[in-house]
């Protein structure tokens, strides 16, 4: 899903730079180091650690609303998809773990 996010993140960069919201160098620039954090916490992902990243990195996408307001609207829609994420996520490995155990019990 953060691999995802960062394809958006690079259209939004492109949006912001049609429409001249800033000198192209930060918007490149911040779009850019973004979009390389975002793919590198997906790599992060085996870690706990990578999940705070990834959290962390929903509010900066989400604040990437302040200067494009319609990524407000992409950004929330995202941090809702991570929440379901880290919720579903935690359930299954949850499970999976009891199944586990119940299996190596018997």
């Amino acid at each position: 899903m953060l691999v995802l996010e960062a394809f958006v993140v690079v259209f939004a960069t492109l949006t912001g730079y049609g429409l001249r919201l800033a000198p192209g160098s930060v918007l490149w620039g911040v779009g850019g180091a973004l979009v390389l954090s975002l793919v590198l916490a997906a790599g992060m992902l085996r870690w706990p650690g990578g999940y705070v990243v990834g959290s962390v990195l929903q509010v900066a996408v989400l604040l990437t609303g302040l200067a494009l307001p319609m990524m407000f609207v992409v950004g929330g829609i995202f941090v809702v998809l991570w929440v379901v994420a880290l919720r579903l996520g935690g359930r299954i490995d949850r499970e999976r773990r009891e199944r586990g155990q119940l299996v190596t019990g018997s």
